[in-house]
């Protein structure tokens, strides 16, 4: 078997998942994607084991090791993309980036003892922030 073959098919493969991580915005399809580029990572390693002819065949447990790792990754990626989208309603990666942004006058709802300064900087605030996703 020549090694050329599967070594063509497996940097097809990673690029086709490179562009799928970097041009999709569905954060399930980025997870496929990845798991589009690690598979060729696993063509990658047989395929040099074979060539090679390692008696330990080191390339097919290293594969093992990543496929486990694979679906740990999918498991716990998946887990977390159902949970953002039960609370945000979309799986939409540019729509998620302002997750972990919040101001402090929506922290503080109940709070009286602002004064008009601060929710004049809050209000500044949101619409800087407003411009900044639009």
């Amino acid at each position: 078997m020549h090694l050329a073959y599967p070594a063509v098919l497996a940097a097809l493969l990673f690029c086709t998942g490179l562009y799928g991580v970097l041009a999709r915005r569905n954060a399930i399809l980025v997870l496929m994607s990845v798991e589009l580029m690690l598979n060729a990572v696993n063509l990658n390693l047989v395929a040099f084991d074979v060539w090679l002819r390692d008696t330990l065949h080191s390339g097919q447990a290293l594969t093992l090791f990543t496929i486990a790792i694979a679906a740990a990754e999918i498991g716990i990626g998946l887990s977390i993309v159902l949970a953002v989208h039960r609370n945000r309603g979309t799986s939409d990666l540019d729509r998620l980036r302002d997750t972990a942004e919040t101001d402090a006058a929506e922290s503080l709802p109940g709070d009286e003892a602002i004064d008009t300064e601060d929710q004049a900087t809050a209000a500044a605030g949101k619409a800087k922030k407003a411009e900044a996703t639009a």
